[in-house]
C-alpha cells in the first residue's frame, strides 16, 4: 500500500472538512452578530460562508503546500 496516496487523501479530507466547519461557524458569528433574519440571512450567510470556505482552502494550500483540486497531477 501506497502511504503517500493514503497521506494525500486524508490531508484532502481534513483540509476540507476544517474548511467547513471554519467557515461555518464565521459565517453564523456574523450573520447572528449583524441581526439579520429570513432570507437576507440565507443570502448573507451562504455568501459569507462561500467566500470564508475558499479563501480558509487556499491559505491551507498556501501554509501547507496542499493541493487540494489538483489530485490528478502526481
Amino acid at each position: 500500500m501506497d502511504f503517500e496516496t493514503v497521506k494525500k487523501w486524508a490531508m484532502f479530507f481534513i483540509g476540507i472538512l476544517s474548511a467547513i466547519v471554519i467557515a461555518d461557524a464565521l459565517s453564523n458569528v456574523i450573520v447572528t452578530s449583524a441581526g439579520l433574519s429570513g432570507w437576507v440571512s440565507f443570502l448573507v450567510n451562504f455568501i459569507l460562508y462561500a467566500i470564508f470556505f475558499f479563501a480558509i482552502l487556499y491559505a491551507i494550500e498556501k501554509i501547507f503546500h496542499i493541493e487540494f483540486f489538483g489530485f490528478w497531477r502526481e
